[in-house]
């Protein structure tokens, strides 16, 4: 079974860019309620994971938890700590297991490396339970 047939498309997953600021990337994530996001570049290439404390080490390391200073660092700016790779719309969903045991999504690309959507570990544990043999 191919990757597309459990991929929550891109319009319909929340991501971040690498020229939002850090503020509008908490405010995203608060509101989601999301520890770990995709982030795309502006040509929409998946370029990896933003997590939550990527951003509280961040401001912790680098900022002093100055508020006037997080309204204008730039996503780009921000050393992440961890990133989810992503897999091409062609994989197969066995090629995805091992990766759903590690990370809560898994960010597909099409064939020109542009991010189309994830796969959710949810989606790959039901497909699991309903198909044992």
């Amino acid at each position: 079974m191919q990757v597309v047939f459990f991929l929550l498309p891109k319009g319909e997953t929340i991501y971040l860019s690498l020229n939002q600021t850090l503020r509008q990337g908490l405010e995203k994530m608060q509101h989601h309620r999301y520890s770990a996001v995709p982030l795309l570049d502006d040509d929409g290439h998946y370029v990896g994971s933003l997590t939550v404390a990527d951003f509280l080490w961040y401001i912790k390391d680098s900022l002093n938890m100055n508020m006037e200073k997080i309204s204008k660092i730039l996503l780009q700016d921000i050393p992440r700590q961890h990133d989810n790779p992503p897999v091409s719309v062609n994989a197969n969903v066995d090629d995805l297991l091992q990766m759903a045991m590690e990370e809560n999504f898994i960010p597909v690309v099409d064939d020109l490396g542009i991010f189309i959507g994830i796969v959710r570990r949810r989606e790959i544990m039901e497909y699991y339970r309903t198909h044992q043999d």
